[in-house]
């Protein structure tokens, strides 16, 4: 497949780093002749210019991309380089930089077709390695809610209850469940719930309590040390 990223700095290499590892061809665009120096050194196709501009998108090749990933950390560039995606048929990733843009780029921009944030996908890592144990973030879906991992400790209420007698808050919904060592995958309703085995909840942060002392037990070393998910 062929991508066009939008900004060489610490995203956008990245991103072009793992498509390109993937045999993907990959053409960064980049204003700042520093960055752009670094991103051709380490051996990636580059075009200087202001990736808000459609020529220096054409000449990116976005007229034969398949998508358009705007990593800059210029928003209104990010952006007018979306639209512009979209206007040739690719897919359009949006990287914002704040939190509370997302509602408003959301409902507003219907021409992208992903938003991405990365400083809070870095704050999920940094909060998995902090919480350790039995609870682990796997996704912020939006500034309440939350995508978590919990494993079932021996300590947990719900130990031995199948899926269908699993009583949840009402802002929280398995997704999906998995045995001991066993891939995650839609959960049977019959399905009974023993310590090790996994549940993908998706939850309001306001219930997120609830559901950890529910799935893994007041006892656990999450439910000590997770003031806050």
């Amino acid at each position: 497949m062929r991508f066009v990223i939008i900004g060489a700095g610490r995203v956008g290499l990245r991103t072009a780093r793992v498509l390109h590892e993937e045999g993907n061809e990959v053409t960064l665009i980049e204003q700042d002749p520093t960055k752009a120096d670094r991103a051709r050194e380490q051996g990636y196709d580059v075009i200087e210019g202001d990736g808000s501009r459609e020529a220096v998108l054409e000449e990116a090749g976005v007229g034969d991309a398949d998508a358009v990933g705007a990593l800059s950390g210029d928003l209104n560039v990010n952006f007018a380089a979306c639209l512009i995606g979209d206007h040739h048929d690719c897919r359009t990733v949006l990287r914002i930089d704040e939190d509370y843009r997302e509602g408003i780029y959301r409902k507003y921009a219907g021409e992208v077709d992903e938003i991405v944030y990365p400083e809070r996908l870095g704050a999920i890592g940094a909060k998995n390695a902090m919480l350790g144990g039995d609870i682990r973030a796997i996704a912020d879906i939006a500034q309440h809610l939350q995508v978590v991992e919990l494993t079932i400790t021996p300590e947990a209420p719900t130990a031995g209850y199948t899926i269908s007698e699993l009583q949840l808050p009402a802002d929280a919904t398995v997704l999906a469940f998995g045995k001991r060592d066993a891939p995650v995958e839609i959960p049977s309703p019959d399905e009974s719930i023993e310590p090790g085995d996994r549940l993908i909840v998706l939850a309001d942060f306001d219930v997120l309590d609830d559901v950890r002392q529910i799935l893994v037990g007041d006892n656990s070393r999450a439910a000590a040390q997770a003031g806050g998910v």
